[in-house]
């Protein structure tokens, strides 16, 4: 079954974890990746404004209904999800890994992945780029804003939430803003080289993802971290989405949306961005930590990946098999 397989970007962050848990960052080099890894980020999110086109996002975004339902789903649900996850706390497992579900949960959506199973499946793909694109964005600020009011519901440690978004506006937004302003002169470009921006995106997350798990190895995750644990973040993940799944589909009956933006809700409204997650983990949380609370973004992007894939093979048979139907009725007729 094809939807099982692991994504490759899932096995590049295995043996990412795998080269940091045996050869973590020592010493000298720690600051050579943490230079590294804000220049990659920096790159990253540039070509994350680079890749963004004004003209997809004005052609998808007239159907305010929709757009504010996947924005509800992503910012309210989901951290709600999460919350309730906590409150209920079923299993006995390092705080840091019920930190990162609800860090998870307040994240935007994907980009790419979910505007590929919205064509996939048949759905209104300018929509998709549209409700994407605004949250990847919006995400930037209600994110952090997020982690700084969710994390002192059920933590005490203090935090310092504008010094956070000032960080995160400076590492991210700044660049990601030049990139946009420079699509006029780059943007022919960045539209012939999408496999190499791809390329760039891929290799940002994988020297943070070295860069934490390095520190967490140091710090001894794999102490507190065993195979219980991760089963857990496992069945946790698919809690989560599926819940996630099954809310966005009775929002979208309840509200009429039609079959092609019903996906674009599942879709847009239902998956959370590794690329986004990871670099911006690495600025909200203490160094010793971001490893640990990453790991149940980690799986559920790979979870979402595989669920997804076979809800859109579902709709894509649905679709060809009614069109098929329309064929012999019209050749009936």
């Amino acid at each position: 079954m094809g939807f099982l397989r692991l994504d490759p970007m899932m096995v590049k962050l295995i043996i990412t974890v795998l080269l940091a848990s045996f050869i973590p960052a020592k010493g000298g080099f720690v600051d050579f990746f943490e230079y590294l890894t804000t220049a990659a980020i920096a790159l990253l999110f540039f070509m994350h404004g680079a890749k963004l086109s004004r003209e997809k996002i004005i052609a998808g975004s007239s159907h305010w209904r929709l757009h504010l339902w996947i924005m509800c789903s992503t910012f309210v649900v989901f951290p709600i999800l999460g919350l309730l996850l906590v409150w209920w706390h079923p299993v006995n497992v390092s705080t840091e890994i019920y930190t990162g579900f609800i860090y998870l949960c307040i994240l935007p959506a994907t980009v790419q992945s979910a505007i590929a199973f919205t064509s996939m499946a048949g759905g209104n793909v300018a929509a998709a780029v549209c409700a994407a694109s605004a949250s990847s964005l919006l995400g930037v600020f209600v994110s952090p804003l997020l982690v700084n009011l969710v994390m002192n519901v059920h933590s005490d440690a203090p935090s310092n939430g504008l010094e956070q978004i000032g960080k995160i506006m400076l590492q991210l937004l700044v660049p990601f803003v030049i990139g946009h302003l420079s699509r006029r002169w780059i943007g022919g470009w960045v539209e012939k080289h999408r496999s190499l921006i791809g390329k760039t995106d891929q290799t940002s997350i994988l020297l943070v993802v070295y860069s934490a798990f390095s520190e967490a190895v140091v710090n001894g995750i794999w102490h507190r971290v065993g195979i219980d644990t991760l089963l857990w973040i496992l069945v946790g993940s698919l809690a989560i989405l599926f819940i996630a799944l099954a809310i966005n589909l009775g929002a979208s009956r309840l509200f009429g949306f039609s079959r092609a933006d019903e996906i674009v809700v599942l879709f847009c409204g239902s998956k959370k961005s590794l690329a986004n997650g990871v670099p911006m983990a690495n600025i909200l949380f203490p160094a010793a930590s971001v490893g640990i609370i990453v790991l149940p973004l980690m799986i559920f992007h790979q979870v979402q990946l595989m669920v997804c894939s076979f809800i859109a093979q579902r709709y894509k048979a649905g679709n060809e098999k009614r069109l098929a139907q329309q064929q012999i009725e019209a050749q009936k007729s």
